[in-house]
């Protein structure tokens, strides 16, 4: 339901947040679709939907890219406790607004303007300079696309770079935006969708090479170098940060997310220190629109950075570069620069520089 506004505003009434939404039906070309524990084809399967079946839907995330029956969607849909189905296989009767789920995944959370009182400007962009598209008055329910980083604005819901895509040219900051039940995953505005590893480690390599040769090419910094550090850091392109957000260095935001990512996201880390033991830690990380991205932004650190200058200077004995980068403090590990030149010795990773 749309309501005109004063000023061109436009007020998006969403679906109660803890309502089921109704109306969909699993459509597929033939047989039954597959109920997954999460929301990717990786993830086991559960249970199964004949053709036609009528879904109770709880909520949506971002999850993996599927070619369906229906679309072409990274929108899975979560039906209940560990149970997802891809969107690209559903048809919906009529169109619903289906709300997000929250961080964890487990309930549905909605978006509404929370202000001091007065009203909430749509901007044309992610700064408050930018064209005025309208406002919303203090306790409005927005529904929210994708997020995309900007300005920094210190609002009622706390101090952040985070602007909310609510339309075309129509961005709301974060600052001023609480949900209902918690922050939901919000997918970055134009993000690749998750990165999921297939075909083992043979898989990840082939499809990691392109992006590591490319930031080979444009910094100096040897890929088989790089390859090995991505396969080191991540477990293959298990970890969520590069499965998210396809972070595969571990590359932290300090304030702003830099030249090459798209945005800062939180997470949650378990890290051991010799002297204080192991903890859990929350900070925040570099979240990239593309795999390549991330290699070339941590390949522009390397060769730009006075401290790996030595390292620079050896860019063509990948071996040596391992060992000077570990010299430099790139890592705590004493046996960091033997790990890498092992990842690189079994796979021949040497034959992509």
């Amino acid at each position: 339901m749309v309501l005109a506004l004063a000023a061109g505003a436009v007020l998006v009434v969403a679906l109660p947040a803890q309502a089921a939404v109704t109306g969909a039906t699993v459509s597929t070309a033939s047989g039954p679709l597959n109920v997954r524990s999460g929301p990717a084809t990786d993830q086991k399967v559960v249970a199964s939907l004949n053709r036609g079946a009528a879904v109770s839907v709880v909520c949506k995330v971002r999850g993996e890219h599927v070619s369906g029956h229906v679309r072409n969607s990274s929108t899975w849909l979560r039906l209940g406790a560990d149970r997802w189905i891809a969107d690209a296989y559903v048809a919906w009767s009529p169109a619903r607004n289906v709300p997000w789920c929250t961080a964890s995944g487990k309930e549905a959370t909605g978006a509404k303007v929370a202000t001091a009182g007065g009203e909430l400007n749509v901007r044309a962009a992610a700064k408050s300079s930018s064209d005025r598209r309208g406002a919303y008055p203090n306790g409005t329910a927005v529904a929210v696309e994708c997020q995309v980083w900007g300005q920094q604005v210190d609002g009622t819901a706390g101090k952040t770079g985070v602007w909310y895509k609510i339309g075309d040219k129509r961005y709301v900051s974060a600052a001023y935006i609480k949900w209902s039940k918690g922050q939901p995953w919000l997918p970055w505005c134009g993000q690749d969708p998750p990165t999921i590893p297939r075909g083992g480690n043979a898989g990840f390599i082939k499809a990691q090479a392109p992006a590591a040769k490319a930031s080979d090419k444009a910094t100096g910094v040897p890929a088989s170098v790089t390859l090995a550090q991505a396969i080191l850091e991540t477990g293959w392109g298990r970890g969520a940060l590069a499965r998210e957000d396809h972070n595969l260095f571990g590359m932290k935001c300090f304030g702003s997310p830099g030249a090459h990512a798209v945005g800062c996201r939180d997470y949650a880390t378990f890290e051991c220190s010799p002297t204080a033991g192991c903890f859990d830690i929350k900070a925040t990380f570099r979240a990239y629109g593309s795999v390549a991205d991330s290699y070339r932004d941590h390949g522009d650190l390397l060769a730009n950075w006075s401290r790996y200058a030595t390292a620079m200077k050896h860019a063509d004995d990948p071996k040596r570069f391992a060992k000077e980068i570990q010299k430099a403090g790139y890592a705590t590990d004493p046996k960091y620069a033997d790990k890498l030149i092992g990842i690189m010795d079994q796979y021949n990773l040497y034959q992509y520089d």
